[in-house]
């Protein structure tokens, strides 16, 4: 199954195999601009014959950056680098996304940092200032703002990044949002916030769109996958197409059993009881390891990290694990 096409809407891909979003660090300047490190990254890894590559984190506002490194969206300025990442990648086969994002309470930025509640990450981290709820309409229209931007320098997928204890997660867990106005308060009010970015985006955006979860809080007052199976039919009425289930970092709690595959059973949760596809993600290394995944009806997509930053060509790795003839790209058929 690894190798088979998927769709997506009005997509699609042509395998099962995307390469997750990770940040790069790499825009020396502080711009948010695309820089010569992304032009060879993203590029090299359809070259590999990754069916679907999402961008990093990709920040809708300046202070929303995880760092002041990262790649942004905030601004019509950015639109010419990311329609190069497009091209690029679209020139050798494969399709391409973009993570929106704002890294709300973790940001590593200079100036205020904002947040649902002004709860600091750990006894290490800068105490944000607690949005009010004029700056929270200003947020979800960056986000919009960002969705648009992606649209036009030609991006395939968008996924909203609310996981990982950046913004969206924040207002999600009751770890971190302590508000008692319509953001907070409760299960459905946490969510509105992901609700009402999840509307703005889609004003702006009607092709493919994925969000990115948390699944669980790995701590006793947090969110379960049990909660997340309820935010999950929430987000597929609401239009959305598939969850990319990951798991953890909203409170510097550890994970307990990391081994590999260990978020896999998340992600078959929410397939199996919100009724929506998705996506597995940590610590997937091996081809028969992706192929027994989707065997097993756990996920409709393998997200791969780490492995593919060690190997640009994990693709054709895992099809010689499975014995499946992969095409080579025209310039390597005399090596591949």
């Amino acid at each position: 199954m690894l190798f088979t096409s998927y769709s997506i809407k009005n997509l699609t891909l042509k395998n099962r195999i995307v390469m997750s979003p990770m940040c790069m660090y790499a825009c020396d300047d502080e711009s948010g601009r695309v820089h010569d490190w992304h032009r060879v990254h993203y590029p090299s890894r359809a070259v590999g014959q990754a069916g679907l590559i999402v961008v990093e984190a990709t920040a809708v506002t300046a202070q929303g950056r995880i760092s002041a490194r990262d790649l942004g969206i905030w601004s019509d300025e950015h639109i010419a680098g990311l329609s190069e990442l497009t091209g690029l990648v679209h020139s050798h086969g494969s399709h391409i996304g973009i993570q929106l994002a704002h890294a709300g309470r973790k940001a590593l930025v200079e100036g205020p940092i904002v947040a649902p509640s002004a709860i600091a990450f750990d006894e290490k981290s800068r105490t944000p200032e607690a949005l009010t709820e004029e700056q929270i309409g200003e947020e979800i229209a960056a986000f919009a703002a960002g969705a648009r931007r992606a649209k036009e320098a030609g991006f395939d997928v968008i996924e909203i990044h609310a996981a990982h204890g950046y913004l969206i997660n924040e207002f999600l867990s009751p770890l971190s949002n302590k508000r008692d106005d319509a953001y907070g308060g409760d299960k459905d009010r946490r969510y509105r916030f992901l609700h009402d970015v999840v509307d703005a985006v889609k004003r702006e955006w009607d092709g493919p769109l994925l969000v990115r979860i948390s699944a669980h809080d790995y701590h006793p007052e947090g969110l379960t996958p049990d909660d997340y199976v309820d935010y999950a039919r929430r987000l597929k009425a609401q239009g959305v197409d598939l969850i990319d289930v990951s798991s953890g970092a909203v409170v510097p709690a550890i994970p307990p059993n990391i081994g590999p595959g260990y978020q896999v059973r998340f992600a078959r949760q929410l397939r199996s009881e919100a009724g929506i596809a998705t996506g597995a993600v940590g610590l997937i290394t091996e081809g028969a390891q992706a192929e027994e995944i989707l065997q097993a009806g756990s996920a409709d997509l393998i997200f791969i990290g780490r492995e593919l930053l060690r190997d640009p060509y994990w693709p054709r790795t895992a099809a010689a694990q499975l014995g499946v003839k992969l095409d080579a790209p025209p310039s390597y058929t005399r090596a591949w």
